[in-house]
Order: C-alpha cells, then sequence, then structure tokens
C-alpha cells in the first residue's frame, strides 16, 4: 500500500522474519500494535514475534485450524439477522493473540473504573434529584426524552447507588491513544468469546503464553458471581443467584448458558419465576425457592408484562414491583439505557468532571448531535467522510460509514436523517489501530478494537483482559461480528 513499510525479509529489522511476516505492511497512518513505525516489534511484543518467526508455516496454520475447531465445537455462535431471519455462525477466530503492556493496562483499568463511577451517579441523579439536568449540564430534553429513560424507574434507589453492575466498553486506539468509542450497560454481551478466545489459544501456545507473563482470565465467572452477591437485598447473607434468558432463539444464548455454568448459578426463564408477596421465586423440584438476585439479560421492555409490554411473553408478572420494594435485585436496573444512549455519550466527559471533580482519563471521540442545526448541516456536509449512527441501534446496524459507501448510499441515509435528525449522531472516520492477523499470504494488518467488562459491586473489578474484536474483511472498519468481523485473544502482560 502506498506510503507503508512493507516487512519483506531484508534489512537490519527484518534479517530473521520468516513468511509470516513477509509480505506484512506498516503504515504509519494506523497504530500497529505489534510494530513500531520503523517496522521493528515494540518491545513487549519482541518474545511473540520471535517466537512466530521459529514457527514453520504449516505448523501456525494447523494452530489456527485447531482453534477454529475449537469454537466449532463448543457451539461458539452468534445471530445474524437479515431479511430471511436469523441465522446462526460461528463466530471467527483469528489465532495470531493482540497484546497489552502492563503500563497501558493499568491506565485503561484506572480510565474505566472512573468512568463507570460517574455514570453510576449519573443514572441515581437522573432518577433522582436531577441535579446535572437542573443545573443545565446535561439537555433536560436529550436526557428524558431518550426512549430508553424510564420513568419507572423514577424514585427507585439501586442496591449500594449501583445501576450498572456490568459495562462493556468498546475502546478503540489511534495515533492519537486510546478513545471510547460507547459504553454498553444495558445487557453487555462478548465475555464468553473473551474466555473461549483464551482456551482456544492457551491450549496450542502454552509454552509461549506461560513465558510472556500473562495474566489470567479464567476467575472471571468467579468475580461475576462476587460481585452480584455483594449487590443482595439488604439482610440477605447467602444469596440465590440466578440468570435470567430470553431462551434458546436469543442471539447470545450460548454466552447465557455459559455463563450460568461459570457461576454456578441457575439458568432461568420467566417462565420459571412467580412472584408472591412481593418476593420472587423460582420452581424447582422441591418447591419454590427464593430468588435474591437476577442477573438479567434480557432487555427492559420484556422483563414484566405488568410494568413495562404487556405482550411479553418472556419476563415475569410482578417482577419489577418485587424490584421497586427491594426484594429481589436486577443486574443491571432497568432503565441503564439512557446513559449509554449514543447521544448522551458526548456528555460522559462533563459527567466524570461534574460529580467526580477530575479530568476523564480516557477521551470520548468527538461527536456531532444532529439535534443541532448546526451539526446536522456539517453532517449533512460531510457525509463522505463521516461515520454516523443511530442513537438506538448497536451491533454495527443502521450505521453509515460515509467514505466506504456509496454516493446512492449516501443520498438514502441523507433523507432518513432529515426526516428525523435527533435520531443520529455523527463521528469522524477514526483510523483504528491495526494488528497482524492470518491471511492467505500470511499475515496481514486488520483495523481492530477492545471492549472490557467492567464489574462494579461494592468494589470495582477487571478481569485483565477483552474481547478484542477485529475486522477480517481487508480495509473494513467494521469489527462487529454480525457485520463480517470476528475475534482474537488479549494478551494483557504481568510485567
Amino acid at each position: 500500500m502506498p506510503g507503508g513499510r512493507q516487512l519483506d525479509g531484508s534489512g537490519e529489522q527484518a534479517s530473521a522474519r520468516s513468511r509470516l511476516f513477509a509480505n506484512y505492511e506498516v503504515r504509519p497512518e494506523f497504530y500497529d500494535e505489534m510494530f513500531d513505525d520503523d517496522g521493528a516489534p515494540r518491545a513487549h511484543c519482541r518474545k511473540l514475534y520471535e517466537t512466530l518467526n521459529r514457527m514453520p508455516a504449516e505448523d501456525i496454520a494447523a494452530m489456527q485450524e485447531l482453534a477454529e475447531r475449537s469454537f466449532l465445537h463448543q457451539g461458539i455462535t452468534f445471530a445474524v439477522y437479515g431479511e430471511e431471519g436469523a441465522q446462526e455462525r460461528i463466530i471467527p477466530i483469528d489465532f495470531l493473540p493482540r497484546l497489552i503492556a502492563a503500563a497501558e493496562w493499568d491506565f485503561i483499568e484506572r480510565g474505566l473504573k472512573q468512568r463507570l463511577k460517574a455514570l453510576n451517579l449519573f443514572l441515581a441523579d437522573v432518577y433522582g434529584p436531577g441535579r446535572i439536568l437542573s443545573d443545565g449540564v446535561a439537555p433536560v430534553d436529550l436526557v428524558r426524552g431518550c426512549p430508553q429513560y424510564r420513568i419507572e424507574m423514577r424514585g427507585v434507589e439501586a442496591p449500594h447507588g449501583v445501576y450498572v453492575a456490568l459495562c462493556g466498553t468498546d475502546l478503540v486506539r489511534t495515533n492519537e491513544g486510546f478513545k471510547v468509542l460507547e459504553d454498553n450497560l444495558r445487557v453487555p454481551s462478548g465475555v464468553s468469546y473473551m474466555l473461549a478466545n483464551r482456551r482456544a489459544l492457551k491450549g496450542s501456545l502454552r509454552g509461549v503464553f506461560r513465558r510472556h507473563h500473562v495474566r489470567g482470565i479464567g476467575h472471571y465467572g468467579q468475580l461475576l458471581r462476587k460481585t452480584l452477591e455483594e449487590l443482595a437485598p439488604h439482610g440477605v447473607s447467602d444469596p440465590c443467584i440466578v440468570l435470567l434468558t430470553p431462551g434458546v432463539h436469543n442471539a447470545a444464548f450460548y454466552e447465557h448458558m455459559f455463563l450460568a455454568q461459570e457461576m454456578g448459578v441457575e439458568l432461568v426463564q420467566g417462565s420459571d419465576l412467580v412472584v408472591h408477596k412481593g418476593f420472587v421465586h423460582m420452581r424447582t423440584t422441591a418447591g419454590l425457592k427464593r430468588v435474591d438476585v437476577i442477573y438479567r439479560r434480557i432487555d427492559d421492555d420484556f422483563i414484566d408484562p405488568l410494568a413495562f409490554r404487556a405482550d411479553s411473553q418472556i419476563g415475569a408478572p410482578g417482577l419489577f414491583y418485587a424490584y421497586r420494594l427491594g426484594n429481589v435485585t436486577l443486574a443491571n436496573a432497568p432503565g441503564t439505557g439512557v446513559a449509554d444512549d449514543k447521544s448522551v455519550y458526548a456528555y460522559v466527559p462533563e459527567m466524570i468532571r461534574y460529580y467526580l471533580g477530575e479530568e476523564p482519563l480516557l477521551a470520548n471521540v468527538e461527536t456531532h448531535l444532529c439535534r443541532d442545526p448546526e451539526a446536522l448541516a456539517f453532517t449533512l456536509d460531510n457525509l463522505d467522510k463521516l461515520v454516523v449512527k443511530m442513537v438506538g441501534e448497536s451491533g454495527g446496524y443502521g450505521m453509515l460509514v460515509g467514505p466506504h459507501a456509496t454516493p446512492e448510499e449516501r443520498n438514502d441515509y441523507a433523507r432518513e436523517l432529515r426526516k428525523n435528525p435527533s435520531n443520529f449522531i455523527a463521528q469522524p472516520t477514526l483510523d483504528l489501530s491495526v494488528s497482524p492477523c492470518l491471511s492467505e499470504g500470511g499475515a496481514a494488518p486488520r483495523h481492530v478494537d477492545l471492549r472490557p467488562f467492567v464489574l462494579r459491586g461494592r468494589k470495582t473489578r477487571l478481569a485483565p483482559g477483552a474481547f478484542c474484536r477485529v475486522a477480517l474483511t481487508p480495509g473494513s472498519l467494521v469489527v462487529n461480528s454480525s457485520q463480517g468481523g470476528g475475534g482474537k485473544d488479549l494478551w494483557v502482560l504481568s510485567e
């Protein structure tokens, strides 16, 4: 590619290169997770680089196949929704891990803890006194007019002030450093892929893994259970915890089963629960058993047909009533979606300053709210340069990547944008960092992002890892598995 440095096996830095990196190009406009701008492996990646250089190409191919077979045997799937309905697919895995130095992870961890603390304070505020709104820091109409704002949550205090017990924050890196792309607070998914990627690679690279002093993530299930135990209703010392799933037809059902097994808790559906005298009980072969904490993987609308959508058949009647009484904990709390709305996202740095009196450690991506006439005009004038998103969509749906769209696609999108500007935000097209991935011609750079998972009980915890998503299509910036992306293991180094 123009402007790139090809690692072709010649020169001082490339004297020992294997065929794996023979055609790899380092382009300075993209931060490369393994190589610096001169084509030399970064200090914390050198051991892995040297190990891969010593491996025959057929061994690397066999390890990639082994990792893929591991996913196939475990049934690690996701659903892609199209015109013909949902289709189950095996999520692609790339064998080459992405490495994060210890100091970099320490910075990420501090930034994510700071962010989640502010988001929980924001939720307690907007469902309580509303100081941030009356002080004019965040617009009243933006917050209370958000479709995810639940009036039913007004005056409801979450246990220990924790509305968000589990947050999956999407991070990207450019040459300017790490930035938060979005916060996922409602029913964040992907942690099972983080754990499955590790298991698939650790078996193949056990010696390499050990020599790198990679920090472990196998205890994540225990961390999640400990977090949920800490959020039990007052006076409950040995809480009964369940994971509430919509059922086998949900796109993330594999993850629901996986996490229930990891925590050692029951996986239940709404029909397994009954509310009696303000308490939630689970049907068992021995009779009813009281439930104290529900890790729910059901959207707000479907939790309780008596409180939200009356046509829901996957929730439990009276569940929200029991929650309001404080007799059961829901994690995450209903109404948390107002804090991960793509428009409200733009105000998170101000939340950190307002509630914590601190400067944000992790920057937001520059965001234009199309509800503002000037921002709308700017977006329409620069549609070929921007990424435009619908505020209520996720998984890469409802999004326009301007530079990669056709003129007809941009014109069609502009018409929708003009109809309802407040439903859209625009951001610059980011030069996402790249990481080596296996391709037919050896290793090739592909764009990546990162989804660490932050747990908040009485303490805030992070497992030292993340679901690293990768855009497997050459040149693509869309990492979502539903849009052709895959995953790879993230190695957080301890030194």
